[in-house]
């Protein structure tokens, strides 16, 4: 047995049938923030009645004939996290403040000279940003439960022999099993190459001090098509054609060390750290349909359908693991050691669930409004594919997850060339159990200034959400309790062609 451990154990990995995606990701490109041009956002994104504004689009495709002119704009937006974590009574907190363009777009209205009843047509075309991926999560505490269970539970059952094998030839259990008794965190019970119990150089019994740095960035962003016509002065329709892509990096760098005192097993582990870094890209395509429906002056109603959306993704996954014993008085470094290979897994295929959206709308005059939206969306349908490759995540997101309400209010009043807004949204959690990922509560406010040929809007949105971010699936399934608060700020200008 080796003893003066300090290894790195690095990987080169490649495409298998078990991958780096789980239901956590699958959910998360599944979800969508209430971020869009500034007026949108000041409003709670209470936009599926109401229409003529860019970002209410990707709410309800019919609401791009409601302009009245050709306009263009963009918006730029500043998103400052802020996360509380607690881990075993210990408290500890990370921000996170980045800067992005989020939304741009233009709209064409085409009016009818031929005194039809379809009065007015429009075609558009706009980005939004729908969910900011930037977040970063800091906990810390004192556990009585070891990261070696992690290496473990991979490892009991996989014959010895095969973890001497080259690296490439292993499935993704195997390289888990591989990475911890690589790194001398676990030893198997005998020297036979076709033992498969293993047992920890963790010593047992010990306060284990941990902590774990949870770093992401990217976007997920959606380009929509759309095309609209207006019937009469009663309804208007619509659809999109979306195209969706996503650009997402997560890094996590957890460490952990014992108080374990026993100094004649110079062999045992004291100190260790493990490395995972995940990026996931890919694109995908969805439909929406549409319909506003005016049957007064004063009340505006809407019905949208979302279909799913159908992404075609990638993973790139790199892991290594560092140990130290006892009796090392090396430092673990701060990062990671030497260069990390990196595994790219076969492409994979996510069905996000679809989404209904009943809106209703109240216009007062030229001087205000009021609007409420309510969407579905039925988290359990969720999907990865191949199937045969998902089996658990499949299950597991079946049984666990549920339909899921979320509910928009906005209102907006006019003095002159101003306008005030505001709004509220609350956004149910997808989860059976609540604890994994709470509710969602937000609010909202802006003003906008109307100088003639262009416009300029500004928004803030405040929105709170508790969730459990689990470290690691198996083994070590402890978890921080997460209190996360983002706070945003939109500008938009807008401009009349």
């Amino acid at each position: 047995m080796k003893k003066n451990l300090y290894i790195a154990a690095l990987l080169c990995l490649t495409n298998y049938a078990l991958q780096a995606q789980n239901s956590t990701d699958a959910i998360r490109f599944s979800q969508s923030d209430i971020s869009g041009t500034a007026r949108f956002s000041a409003m709670s994104g209470a936009f599926g009645a109401l229409g003529g504004d860019l970002s209410a689009i990707g709410i309800n495709p019919a609401g791009s004939v409601i302009f009245n002119n050709n306009q263009a704009g963009m918006t730029l937006a500043v998103y400052a996290k802020d996360n509380d974590s607690n881990y075993f009574g210990t408290k500890s907190n990370e921000s996170d403040v980045n800067f992005d363009l989020n939304q741009a777009g233009v709209v064409w209205i085409f009016r009818d000279t031929e005194k039809s009843d379809w009065k007015k047509f429009a075609l558009a075309l706009n980005y939004d940003n729908t969910k900011n991926l930037s977040n970063t999560i800091f906990s810390t505490g004192v556990n009585s439960n070891s990261v070696s269970n992690y290496f473990l539970s991979y490892a009991n059952g996989i014959q010895q022999g095969v973890l001497s094998n080259d690296f490439g030839s292993l499935n993704y259990s195997q390289q888990q099993a591989f990475l911890g008794y690589q790194a001398y965190i676990i030893n198997p019970a005998s020297n036979s190459s076709s033992e498969t119990n293993y047992f920890s150089n963790v010593p047992l019994g010990a306060n284990y001090f941990q902590r774990q740095s949870f770093t992401s960035s990217g976007i997920n962003g959606k380009i929509s098509f759309n095309a609209a016509a207006q019937y009469k002065d009663f309804l208007s329709i619509g659809i999109n054609l979306n195209a969706h892509f996503i650009d997402y990096r997560q890094s996590t760098a957890f460490a952990e060390e014992n108080d374990f005192q026993n100094t004649s097993t110079d062999y045992l582990v004291n100190r260790l750290a493990f490395y995972n870094d995940l990026y996931t890209y890919g694109n995908g395509f969805s439909i929406q349909v549409g319909a506003i429906l005016k049957p007064t002056n004063e009340i505006r109603l809407g019905l949208t359908y979302q279909s799913p959306t159908w992404y075609n993704l990638n993973d790139e996954l790199s892991q290594s693991a560092v140990a130290i014993s006892r009796n090392d008085t090396s430092e673990l470094a701060p990062d990671i050691v030497n260069p990390r290979l990196t595994m790219i897994y076969e492409p994979y295929k996510l069905r996000t669930p679809s989404k209904y959206t009943g809106s209703f709308a109240y216009i007062f005059g030229k001087n205000g409004l009021i609007s409420f939206d309510y969407s579905l969306k039925d988290y359990n349908n969720i999907l990865l594919k191949p199937t045969n490759d998902f089996i658990g995540e499949n299950h597991y997101m079946a049984t666990a997850l549920k339909a899921a309400s979320e509910f928009r209010l906005g209102a907006e009043y006019k003095i002159k060339n101003w306008s005030l807004r505001g709004g509220y949204n609350f956004e149910e959690s997808p989860y059976k159990d609540a604890k994994v990922i709470g509710d969602l509560y937000g609010i909202s406010s802006g003003l906008g200034y109307n100088f003639g040929d262009f416009k300029v809007d500004l928004a803030y949105t405040y929105s709170k959400r508790n969730y459990q971010n689990q470290f690691f699936t198996q083994g070590l399934t402890d978890y921080s309790t997460v209190s996360a608060i983002n706070n945003s700020f939109f500008a938009t200008v807008l401009f009349e062609l």
